[in-house]
């Protein structure tokens, strides 16, 4: 049976971006490539690596969403996110190009994710079992 698209991690996407950004095309992550005038008068430039971020965290938003689904699905989900977070976290200890605060950033959300998933899961399953501890009928 193929792998559902709806149980592959969201994540996936800003880490593939942020692959194919350092990795393929080398291009500097860290440099403004937006700027954004604040009603201070202030500019608040973004780089490449602080819009994947931005992006990342509306992601995770979805990805917890998504763990609140029971079944098959959510288990081949929470094993790819657990292997998401593996592939992100030994890329940031092994390879040069992922060395950065956003990378680090994009990485800590696939443990937030993982961590969360299962928060969430045993949450549901404890509710949907009826596990109820101090509380005597």
């Amino acid at each position: 049976k193929p792998v559902m698209l709806a149980t592959i991690p969201l994540l996936v996407i800003v880490v593939v971006a942020y692959h194919v950004l350092a990795l393929v095309t080398a291009t500097p992550l860290d440099g403004a490539v937006l700027t954004l005038p604040l009603p201070s008068g202030a500019p608040l430039p973004l780089g490449l690596g602080d819009l994947l971020v931005a992006g990342g965290l509306i992601l995770l938003y979805f990805e917890v969403f998504k763990s609140t689904r029971t079944g098959v699905s959510s288990i081949v989900d929470h094993v790819l996110s657990i292997a998401l977070f593996i592939v992100c976290l030994l890329e940031l200890l092994l390879l040069p190009a992922m060395a950065s605060a956003a990378f680090l950033l994009i990485t800590l959300m696939t443990l937030i994710d993982v961590v969360a998933g299962f928060t969430v899961t045993i949450s549901s399953a404890r509710r949907d079992f009826g596990v109820d501890h101090g509380m005597h009928h």
